[in-house]
């Protein structure tokens, strides 16, 4: 019996690994599929329950009124990731699930309202990663050199630690979206089909991808003023991808065995990297003069620091994460993308006064030809207690993007803390957030908030 539990049994992977600030849980469930415990399969399950008030941009309405507020709940993410540890060399990643499943939004296709579909009801599950990967060259094996080469649906698409960061971990209560440029156009949700490779020289991380986008189709609105002309989405036969991200860790190195980058340490780690990384498609969005259509090249670049430090050695002392990036993106004349996480409004045809120019709820302008500078920062503050009940770590994030459509900038803050139960396993966040509201795109925007109050689990 003891040996069939050895071989099947479920065990857990050493808390240090991934460092997700609890000892009990681990990472994940894992079923060893030798004595040694190096051929394995390893399960990781999460929520993300969003409750929120959102004060709306003007000309929308929610369940057919007119709303200045709402109240809504929704499913941000409810995920499973499985991969497994077939040999030293070969592992295989799948990775399923839903998101921004709401009361009126999110469902399956079919019949709405009242039946058993429609709305919010029975959202799509679907992969978000789908690969294998082989390392060709395991660590020590030549000195400082590793390499691992891999392909299918994958998340390693570089341009910075932010496109690539972990869901289960952020410091604050999400991404700031805009680090994923791509998200739902030419990717499957901030990911593409095609090939990788990532490996490490000592305390240098590189990761590398060549991909085929997605194709996309938006049709560029004609104008015949060349100085109007809006960029659209329109790749056709789209031309490879290619991407790359490299960081220096100069102090604690970070696992790469997945793509996925914390966000906060909590202390278990001593963190300092500074990294730059670049996505490049040519041919990837389309505008229209005087009926003649023109394509533009997708080029962004990054450049960012991470850092995460404990302060004090003994165990509960506090812990300082923070992250600055700097992101310059072009895809075209004055492209402009605006998106609003689990929006639930929809435009009031009545409304009397300036229309919010990103559209009803919570859109803003998220994504856009121009550059966008961001910084976050928190503090896990100590405690006496050998293992407290709850540990706090207030944040606070800000943001200021100039994106050529507009001719003001704008900038936009988000305050919040974590409360950890159990680490990031079982935590509830609260943040409150504003956004920029455009009404004229000559004028300074006014501004908008969202207050937001998440519960997370995850084992």
């Amino acid at each position: 019996m003891k040996k069939l539990l050895t071989f099947i049994g479920v065990a857990l992977i050493s808390s240090s690994l991934y460092a997700q600030g609890s000892p009990d849980y681990g990472s994940g469930l894992k079923i060893n599929l030798n004595p040694e415990g190096d051929k394995f399969i390893r399960f990781i399950l999460w929520d993300q329950l969003w409750l929120r008030n959102t004060s709306m941009n003007p000309g929308s309405m929610v369940g057919g009124e007119p709303t200045d507020n709402s109240w809504s709940i929704g499913n941000r993410r409810l995920r499973a990731l499985t991969y497994a540890q077939i040999s030293k060399r070969y592992m295989i990643l799948l990775h399923f699930g839903i998101n921004n499943q709401t009361f009126i939004n999110g469902g399956a296709s079919g019949t709405s309202g009242t039946g058993g579909y429609g709305n919010g009801k029975k959202t799509q599950l679907f992969f978000h990663d789908a690969w294998n990967e082989y390392a060709v060259i395991l660590p020590g094996e030549a000195g400082k050199f590793s390499l691992s080469l891999g392909a299918g649906l994958h998340y390693y698409m570089g341009l910075s630690r932010m496109t690539m960061a972990s869901t289960l971990n952020f410091l604050t209560v999400d991404s700031p979206v805009f680090s994923w440029p791509l998200i739902d156009n030419s990717d499957q949700f901030a990911r593409q089909l095609g090939m990788f490779a990532k490996g490490k020289y000592g305390k240098l991380e590189y990761r590398f991808s060549l991909n085929k986008p997605f194709a996309t189709d938006l049709t560029p609105v004609n104008v015949t003023d060349p100085s109007k002309a809006v960029a659209v989405d329109n790749n056709g036969n789209p031309s490879f991808s290619k991407a790359g991200y490299v960081e220096y860790q100069f102090l604690d190195e970070e696992s790469n065995t997945l793509p996925f980058k914390v966000g906060s340490y909590l202390g278990t780690k001593k963190v300092f990297n500074v990294g730059a990384g670049f996505y490049h498609q040519a041919d990837g969005t389309r505008t229209s003069v005087n009926s003649t259509v023109e394509k533009h090249d997708i080029t962004l670049f990054a450049v960012d620091a991470f850092a995460d430090i404990p302060l004090g050695e003994a165990k509960n002392k506090m812990a300082v994460s923070a992250y600055a990036g700097y992101y310059n993106y072009n895809f075209g004349p004055n492209y402009v993308r605006n998106l609003g996480t689990m929006n639930i409004a929809a435009t009031d045809p009545n409304f009397i006064g300036n229309k919010a120019i990103a559209g009803p709820g919570n859109l803003q302008p998220t994504i856009g030809t121009g550059n966008i500078i961001y910084a976050q920062a928190g503090l896990l503050l100590p405690s006496q207690a050998e293992k407290p009940k709850i540990r706090i770590q207030p944040f606070a994030a800000y943001t200021h993007k100039s994106f050529d459509a507009f001719d003001k900038s704008s900038n936009q803050f988000d305050v919040g803390a974590n409360w950890f139960i159990d680490g990031h396993h079982a935590k509830i966040t609260t943040q409150y957030s504003t956004r920029p509201v455009y009404t004229n795109p000559t004028e300074s925007p006014s501004s908008k908030g969202e207050f937001i109050v998440q519960f997370q689990i995850y084992l």
